[in-house]
């Protein structure tokens, strides 16, 4: 190889732009908020598949892959899960400056963590994508009995039952899940990223 094909890695990084190009797409972060049960998760996973099937790179960041291993030292008190989301939000913009769209599925409960990840992350890249899912559905949906437990006491800090949840006010993307079959809500989803994340 020749000399001047060799360039010293710290000439020069490669930009958000350069790995968008490459893509062919927008790095974002999707932050999705809702109750426990309020679908989160599963439009996450439907929003994935989708995004893949049509060319585009996306991470999914939930409790499953980062309380288990990055946020495993964290309890659900109010200070761990400040420290949760915060962890999250860093994760996050990492992946989301690789021009990947970042779907992050967290309760986050409170207009002040939510604010917290979106400074986090840069307000232009940060999209929050309200769940609006009635607490007696969420309920109905509750396979695990989490809700049954926390109105018995057997969980505590259970957000809905003795810890808040702050519904948002002007999320970018609201939907009512309650009025939408599960394939209706990705959908919709799906055509309101696309929007976000052409070149």
């Amino acid at each position: 190889m020749s000399q001047k094909n060799i360039h010293p890695i710290f000439d020069s990084m490669l930009t958000k732009a350069d790995k968008e190009k490459l893509l062919n797409q927008k790095g974002i972060v999707l932050w999705m908020t809702g109750l426990s049960g309020s679908g989160k998760s599963t439009l996450a996973k439907g929003l994935e598949k989708l995004l893949y099937q049509n060319g585009h790179l996306s991470q999914i960041l939930d409790g499953d892959n980062l309380r288990t291993g990055l946020n495993s030292n964290l309890g659900f008190s109010i200070e761990d899960r400040t420290e949760n989301i915060r962890r999250v939000a860093e994760t996050a913009k990492l992946f989301c400056n690789c021009g990947i769209i970042t779907i992050c599925s967290f309760i986050s409960p409170t207009l002040e963590i939510r604010n917290q990840a979106k400074e986090i992350i840069g307000t232009e890249n940060f999209v929050e994508v309200y769940i609006n899912t009635p607490m007696e559905e969420c309920e109905k949906r509750d396979v695990k009995g989490l809700y049954q437990k926390a109105r018995a006491g057997e969980i505590k800090g259970f957000t809905g039952i003795d810890s808040p949840f702050e519904a948002p006010k002007n999320s970018d993307i609201e939907l009512k899940t309650s009025n939408l079959s599960i394939a209706d809500s990705v959908d919709y989803l799906y055509e309101n990223v696309v929007k976000r994340i052409k070149k």
